[in-house]
C-alpha cells in the first residue's frame, strides 16, 4: 500500500462567492516530488496553501470536504495550526529572509519553539544550511546579514529556513520564478536531492522545470484538476485534450 502524504477528497474551497477548487481529489506519496502546472489563477496556489491552511489568513474563506496530511484532515477542529505548520514547510515565491543575520534566520523557527539549548540550535542551523546545499558559501560569514546574499541563496536560505523544524513535507510557491537561470538549476537540483528526506509540492508556470524536477504532474484549469499522472505521461501522452492543448502552448 503506497503512504499518501498528502491528499485531497472531494476537496472544495471559496473566497466568500467564489469558488477557487471543485471538488478535488489528489494524493501525493512519500518521498516524491509532484509539480503543479496551469495558467494563472487556476488553483494550483490556492490547493498548495490549503495544505497548510495558509488560506486561514484571507477573509471570507470556507472550505468543503478534506485536506489530509500524514492521515489527518487539516480542517479538523482538533488540528492545533502552529503543529500542522512544523509539518508542512512553505517556502514562497520570492525569497522573504528576516531583517537578521544569516545564523538567526534558521535558528529563528527553532528558538519561536522554544528551543534554548545554544549546541542544538548550533548543530540544526549548520545542518539545515547542508541540506539547503548553502553552508559552503556561508560558513564564514553567519553572522553578516541575510539581505547581504544573492537572490537564489536567499531563497536556498529560505528552504533552510523551513528545514529547520524537521518538517516531513515541503511546499513550494513558485520558487524559482524570481531567480536567474544559474540560481534555478541550483535551486532545481536542491529539490530533487531533498525528496530523499521530504515530500514535496512544487507550484511552477515553467512546464521544463516540472518536467525535469518532478516524479508526478497535476494540470489544473478553472479550479478543476484535470488530470495527475507521472510526469512523463502528463507531457508525452495526456488524457486530457485541455491538458494537450495547454503543454503545447495553444493556451495558457
Amino acid at each position: 500500500m503506497p503512504n499518501f502524504k498528502v491528499e485531497a477528497k472531494n476537496f472544495n474551497l471559496y473566497y466568500s462567492e467564489f469558488q477557487a477548487l471543485k471538488n478535488i481529489q489528489f494524493q501525493a506519496e512519500e518521498n516524491t516530488i509532484t509539480a503543479f502546472i496551469g495558467p494563472s489563477g487556476c488553483g494550483k496556489s490556492t490547493l498548495l496553501r490549503s495544505f497548510n491552511r495558509m488560506n486561514d489568513l484571507i477573509p471570507g474563506v470556507r472550505t468543503e470536504g478534506e485536506t489530509l496530511v500524514n492521515g489527518v484532515n487539516v480542517y479538523d477542529k482538533s488540528v492545533n495550526v502552529d503543529e500542522l505548520r512544523k509539518q508542512v514547510g512553505m517556502v514562497f515565491q520570492k525569497p522573504n529572509p528576516f531583517p537578521k543575520s544569516i545564523f538567526e534566520n534558521v535558528a529563528y523557527a527553532l528558538r519561536v519553539d522554544g528551543i534554548r539549548d545554544k549546541k542544538y540550535i548550533e548543530e540544526k542551523v549548520v545542518n539545515s544550511l547542508q541540506q539547503a546545499a548553502l553552508w559552503d558559501e556561508v560558513k564564514d560569514k553567519l553572522k553578516k546579514s541575510a539581505n547581504a546574499l544573492s537572490g537564489g541563496q536567499q531563497q536556498r536560505l529560505c528552504i533552510a529556513r523551513a528545514l529547520a523544524i524537521a518538517p516531513s513535507i515541503l511546499l513550494m510557491d513558485e520558487p524559482a520564478s524570481a531567480l536567474d537561470p544559474i540560481s534555478t538549476s541550483k535551486i532545481e537540483e536542491l529539490i530533487y536531492d531533498l525528496k530523499k528526506n521530504y515530500t514535496i509540492i512544487i507550484v511552477t508556470h515553467n512546464m521544463q522545470q516540472a518536467a525535469r524536477v518532478s516524479d508526478r504532474t497535476a494540470f489544473f484549469y478553472l479550479g478543476e484538476l484535470v488530470e495527475c499522472d507521472e510526469t512523463k505521461t502528463i507531457f508525452t501522452n495526456p488524457k486530457s485534450l485541455r491538458t494537450q492543448n495547454y503543454i503545447t502552448g495553444k493556451f495558457g
